[in-house]
């Protein structure tokens, strides 16, 4: 039996009840391996709009910012590295995971909505690459399983809602979780 690779992984998006739009992915494998990536299709003004957004995610992406006196709004800077054409991180996304070999688990905090965005990245569903899984682990609920009050978890140390940051802190709440759990 192949050992298992997880991969932490956590998507900022922008979803209206009805859609979810990948604004940033990060992804971070146990070989230590990591992706980042910005999707340089998202709608820019949307995100700026949404205060939420605005004031959480927008600060940690790539910005071109105007320079004082001015007018104008800041934007993506899309001679980044990191940002990319959605088609090109689907593209990247899969051969990250495809990568960690034929036994992969992913695992984000509260999940589900990244799980579907993630997917999305190829269409439906049924679309996801072979060797892609169909589900993503969750930290919570597993906090749950363990009878782990929320507050026990450790506490991030980076930028709290910058993707890489995230995934870097999901994968030491993880294998924090996994300590736990062998000892309990």
């Amino acid at each position: 039996m192949a050992a298992v690779t997880a991969i932490d992984y956590d998507l900022e998006f922008l979803e209206d009840g009805r859609t979810i739009e990948l604004i940033s992915i990060g992804m971070v494998a146990d070989d230590g391996r990591e992706l980042y990536a910005v999707n340089a299709e998202f709608d820019q003004a949307a995100v700026r709009g949404h205060p939420w957004l605005r004031g959480n995610v927008w600060p940690h992406l790539p910005v071109v910012q105007n320079p004082p006196g001015v007018r104008g709004v800041d934007r993506l800077d899309l001679d980044d590295p990191a940002v990319r054409p959605r088609a090109q991180i689907a593209r990247a996304v899969a051969d990250f995971i495809l990568a960690a070999g034929p036994e992969v688990e992913l695992w984000a905090n509260y999940g589900a909505y990244d799980h579907v965005c993630l997917a999305q990245l190829w269409g439906p569903m049924v679309a996801l690459p072979e060797g892609v899984p169909m589900f993503t682990h969750d930290i919570q609920q597993e906090r749950s399983r363990l009878g782990l009050p929320v507050g026990a978890l450790p506490a991030q140390q980076e930028s709290e809602h910058h993707a890489l940051a995230d995934a870097r802190h999901n994968q030491i709440v993880r294998r924090w979780l996994a300590e736990r759990g062998r000892s309990a």
